[in-house]
């Protein structure tokens, strides 16, 4: 069966250990081959000496990996990875014992962004995103999520989404787009939240929808954000239009977000540190995946750890992802953010590779097509040049990654060097 796959393949990887991550544990194959068709894993699984002499006469292209490690390609689930400026003044503020949410009181924060952003042109954002992505596909990222909510009006809101839409069109990897106009009330309407809510339900969404910008729909409820009653209005229109939806819940206080997630049927809900129990076994039941982002939790000094071991009992899928963004994650690296979740978070690092893999592909609703190495599922493939996965949480500061499959084909090579 094996050399029937192998016959039609497009490329075979041999000599590789397999990190699968298909049954709950590391699914480690030693001594493995893997096979693309058309895109896709065809085949994989041992190598014996019949498959071993068929690969070395074969004139199917093939890479011999010296015994490096074949893991899904990474992927990371929420970002905010379009902007304009920075905000380092800020982290000089915070440092100086000014908090997050005073900072956003005193009109910083978000709208600071929100400035910067309405400001620049297109091609300004594209080219300074570029910058972070290029971080993010260097360490084997094959997918990121991407989200606008730094324009907060309609032109600003659909410029974001448009970038997002270019960087995918553009580079090799995926983009997923996720339209977040409710990130925070803008200047324009400073007393009329309500009135904001209106505009992203009949005229934001529509547009968002009609042009086919994104798909999914995310806020932030929160005391420095959106009520709950605010947000339902927004999911209710985003399912109106057949969209999906997820929620920035319980990361400076609960406010029980996470239950109305779960009542929409949320992908995912997203920091979490202050979620309840309540709202834990509504996620739970829901199927909604936790998304954890412990780059934003340190670098915001928070000391409320998020609720882990109950998270764990109740078998709830826990992803990880950088949460890109200018101010409180700037982050371009998964690599860290898979140490942070174990040092930090005390995640175990097969949490931490299901966090970036098989766990974050359910949060974009792609756990059919990505996070796995089996057949059928996407070939989006990372290169590692480890001795065990564990190797790769283990080490911060340092890229073992050495190559990059996007869809069957070779988009990093570094194959021929030594790290």
């Amino acid at each position: 069966m094996h050399k029937n796959a192998l016959t039609d393949a497009d490329i075979i990887l041999h000599n590789a250990n397999l990190l699968t991550l298909s049954d709950g544990n590391y699914g480690v194959i030693e001594n493995g081959f893997l096979a693309m068709k058309n895109g896709k894993i065809s085949d994989l699984g041992a190598i014996d000496e019949t498959l071993s002499a068929f690969i070395d006469n074969t004139t199917v292209s093939t890479f011999d990996l010296q015994q490096r490690w074949i893991s899904p390609g990474l992927i990371d689930c929420h970002t905010h990875i379009v902007f304009g400026g920075n905000r380092s003044q800020e982290f000089e503020q915070r440092l100086n014992g000014v908090s997050y949410a005073e900072i956003a009181q005193r009109g910083g924060g978000i709208l600071s962004t929100v400035k910067s952003t309405r400001a620049a042109t297109e091609n300004d954002l594209y080219k300074s995103a570029l910058k972070r992505v290029e971080c993010l596909m260097d360490e084997g990222v094959t997918t990121i999520e991407a989200k606008s909510g730094y324009g907060l009006d309609s032109e600003s809101e659909l410029k974001l989404l448009r970038v997002i839409k270019q960087l995918d069109s553009t580079l090799a990897i995926d983009f997923t787009p996720t339209f977040l106009g409710a990130h925070a009330l803008p200047p324009e309407f400073k007393n009329d939240p309500e009135g904001y809510i209106t505009l992203i339900c009949e005229e934001m969404l529509p547009q968002v929808k009609t042009e086919n910008l994104a798909n999914t729909v995310d806020a932030f409820c929160e005391t420095i954000g959106f009520t709950r009653d605010q947000v339902k209005r927004v999911f209710e229109k985003a399912k109106e239009l057949g969209m999906n939806v997820k929620l920035h819940a319980e990361q400076l206080s609960d406010q029980q977000g996470s239950q109305l997630a779960a009542n929409f049927g949320a992908l995912s809900v997203d920091h979490l540190e202050y979620i309840s129990d309540e709202g834990i076994e509504a996620i739970a039941k829901s199927g909604t995946t936790a998304v954890l982002l412990p780059a934003a939790f340190y670098y915001l000094r928070e000391s409320q750890l998020p609720p882990i071991e109950k998270l764990r009992a109740k078998n709830v899928p826990i992803a990880l992802a950088t949460d890109c963004n200018p101010g409180s994650s700037p982050c371009t690296s998964l690599l860290l953010v898979m140490n942070m979740a174990c040092t930090l978070f005390k995640m175990t690092p097969l949490e931490s590779w299901l966090g970036v893999t098989r766990h974050a592909a359910k949060a974009l609703g792609e756990e059919n097509n990505k996070g796995q190495l089996c057949k059928g599922m996407v070939a989006d493939l990372a290169i590692w040049d480890i001795e065990h996965p564990s190797d790769v949480p283990y080490a911060f500061g340092h890229n073992p990654c050495v190559g990059v499959f996007k869809n069957g084909q070779l988009i990093l090579d570094k194959l021929n060097q030594t790290n």
